[in-house]
């Protein structure tokens, strides 16, 4: 096994800027830099080439100093973009675009979401080929197989969201400019069948623990986070079987994974729950905040305006005495910013460290939560629920497991599969809000968001169900005249 730990809050030094200097340009079309550090020079030995696969990690947390899909975007934009955020306040006419549903082609938040992925796809790209191409006896067959492991886990995990956001996608495997150039876009069932092919290719060669990371840090993927993921593609493909069968694997892994008790402690350093998180850097702009809790929670929580609030369809949602209620959700009382924002407003409280309890170079106590258990959870319900082995009885037995942890009654085990269907898109709801995008996401998949979104009130007049895709960044179509723009836009 390849034990060389790692601590993965890394400043972009000079391996990172030998693998890519990528600016927000077009992601497809930027050629290599002139100046860029060859791979004979990276990938000469173990610690040098942990680097290049640090540089993954600090793109997907960092965003490069800046939100990205992967550091609070999908979550914002998604929560905005569904039923659960709304913009509360004046501002950029681009954020305020996805409450109604209303987005332009030039959004510039949008075209944030497809650069920074394709960042973090280049990078993942840069450590599979630099590993394979090098020669050098310094680099480890252990290393060899766990640092393409974790690229491959990190690319697909990133064209996850490609094909979830954009739909059809351009598939890139190489970092080769001529071959991605003009590069057109890949039906969604063929990057599933490549993201799948990651997710297993990972899974056969990552370690089963976290002896990568420094203090055993759950920030590195490992055979369990790839197995998680194959879980969710799995289901979002709707193979139920293979499903239900990859989320029991983690679920019964309880040497490693525990619901946490306490809602309050679910998303701290190294919960018992968590999966996979990113691990934030303690200084920069974030200081050691998550880069979400920075954006959303208002400063100081509880008497400042908060501007990405908790809409009604959510709140409605919970059940009385629903303790994630209770942990994960806080008020703050606008008044403090004059009559244009009356009034109190409900914010997501999932992450505690905001911008204004931030402390520069402070030791942080949570991560950014990437993957967690109760998600298998749900996964597994809904695989059953739709003709996975155990059926509705075994469905209601895992709802049932996290409704105990929220202080809520069990459900019926008279309940017919239909309700159960519902009882688990209802869970999803309220356990999965404000991450990652899971409420926008799920609409879209289980052919809801017509029917749940259309009718808001917020988002009249209705522009049309071609919103449910967000619109390809003008930029790269004018820069590869293969790309076509998604409809409407």
């Amino acid at each position: 096994m390849f034990i060389h730990t790692r601590s993965i809050v890394f400043a972009f030094f000079s391996i990172v800027t030998g693998l890519c200097q990528l600016s927000c340009k077009k992601m497809l079309t930027v050629p290599a830099p002139s100046s860029s550090i060859t791979t004979s020079q990276v990938f000469i030995s173990d610690v040098q080439a942990s680097a290049a696969m640090a540089a993954v990690y600090s793109q997907l947390i960092s965003g490069g100093g800046q939100l990205a899909f992967s550091n609070g975007y999908l979550t914002i934009l998604g929560g905005m973009s569904s039923d659960e955020l709304f913009y509360y306040g004046q501002g950029d006419p681009n954020i305020l675009g996805f409450t109604p549903n209303q987005l332009l082609a030039t959004n510039s938040y949008t075209g944030t979401v497809w650069t920074s992925a394709y960042k973090a796809i280049y990078l993942a790209n840069a450590v599979i080929e630099g590993v394979a191409a090098s020669t050098s006896s310094g680099l480890t067959d252990s290393a060899r197989k766990e640092l393409t492991g974790e690229a491959k886990f990190a690319r697909a995990f990133s064209y996850f969201y490609l094909v979830n956001v954009f739909g059809d996608v351009p598939l890139a495997l190489t970092v080769d400019f001529n071959k991605t150039r003009y590069m057109a876009r890949t039906p969604v069932d063929l990057v599933y069948q490549q993201i799948i092919q990651d997710l297993k290719d990972a899974q056969s060669v990552l370690p089963p623990d976290y002896s990568a990371a420094l203090d055993q840090e759950r920030i590195v993927a490992n055979r369990w986070a790839a197995t998680a993921m194959l879980a969710r593609v799995y289901l979002y493909t709707k193979d139920y079987p293979n499903a239900a069968a990859q989320a029991t694997a983690v679920i019964n892994n309880t040497a490693l994974y525990s619901l946490v008790p306490d809602p309050n402690k679910v998303f701290l350093i190294n919960s018992k729950e968590a999966i996979w998180q990113l691990k934030q850097g303690t200084a920069g702009y974030f200081n050691n905040a998550t880069p979400e809790a920075f954006t959303i929670l208002p400063a100081p929580v509880r008497t400042a305006v908060g501007h990405y609030c908790l809409g009604a369809p959510l709140l409605n949602a919970f059940e009385p005495g629903d303790l994630r209620r209770q942990a994960w959700v806080d008020t703050t009382d606008n008044s403090n910013g004059g009559t244009t924002f009356p009034g109190s407003t409900y914010i997501p409280y999932k992450y505690k460290i905001g911008i204004s309890s931030s402390v520069s170079g402070g030791v942080s106590s949570e991560y950014y939560m990437a993957i967690r258990l109760a998600e298998l959870y749900l996964i597994r319900a809904e695989a059953e629920a739709n003709g996975a082995a155990g059926g509705t009885g075994a469905a209601i037995a895992d709802l049932n497991t996290l409704r105990s942890r929220a202080g809520l009654p069990a459900l019926s085990t008279s309940l017919l599969q239909p309700d159960v269907v519902t009882a688990v898109a209802h869970e999803r709801q309220v356990e999965l809000f404000a991450e990652w995008g899971h409420r926008w996401l799920d609409l879209k998949r289980t052919g809801q968001a017509h029917a749940v979104l259309s009718t808001i009130a917020t988002k009249q007049p209705w522009t049309g169900d071609y919103q449910l895709l967000y619109p390809i960044p003008p930029t790269e179509i004018q820069s590869d005249h293969s790309l076509l723009q998604n409809p409407g836009y």
